[in-house]
């Protein structure tokens, strides 16, 4: 297997994982984790919407895409109780999957070389993980799946089923 095969793989698996149970609670987007907060499923959405708009930004210094939602979105915001205090959820998973595909399209268009290339803009504190095409990429898996766990844990303070299979 390939390093693009890999990390196409490896994509693909955390998106289906995290995308079932942000789904799922579509109509609890708000539900926080814990009782003393957390991030919810919507800011999760929003979240790796905006990280995934990131990957065009650390490459080669364009403009993240998402960069509207930062202060939704941002590491450092802090998720609300409120949805009307964010973007819509069918709209913020419409765009998550709309830069997913551009950066799949991206990744496809990039050769087994390329992977090693230093990207132009590593997030501040942040570059020895992005410090290539190929790490940027890849980061992404683990970061969604982490995060799935705050999704997962809203779930059962909604009271749903705790049954979920990571990649249907």
């Amino acid at each position: 297997m390939q390093t693009k095969e890999a990390i196409k793989f490896a994509l693909t698996v955390s998106d289906r994982a995290v995308l079932s149970v942000i789904d799922e609670m579509s109509g609890a987007a708000t539900t926080f984790p814990t009782p003393n907060g957390g991030c919810h499923p919507l800011w999760v959405l929003g979240h790796l919407t905006l990280v995934e708009g990131m990957i065009p930004t650390v490459l080669f210094g364009d403009k993240n895409p998402a960069a509207e939602w930062q202060q939704y979105f941002g590491e450092d915001s802090k998720a609300v109780a409120d949805a009307g205090a964010y973007p819509p959820f069918a709209e913020v998973r419409k765009k998550y999957l709309q830069l997913r595909e551009q950066n799949l399209k991206l990744l496809e268009s990039l050769s087994e070389a390329d992977l090693d290339q230093p990207t132009k803009a590593p997030p501040k504190g942040r570059e020895r993980e992005f410090a290539t095409y190929g790490q940027s990429f890849l980061v992404l898996a683990p970061h969604q799946t982490m995060h799935r766990g705050n999704v997962t844990d809203a779930r059962r303070a909604a009271g749903h089923a705790t049954a979920t299979r990571a990649a249907n």
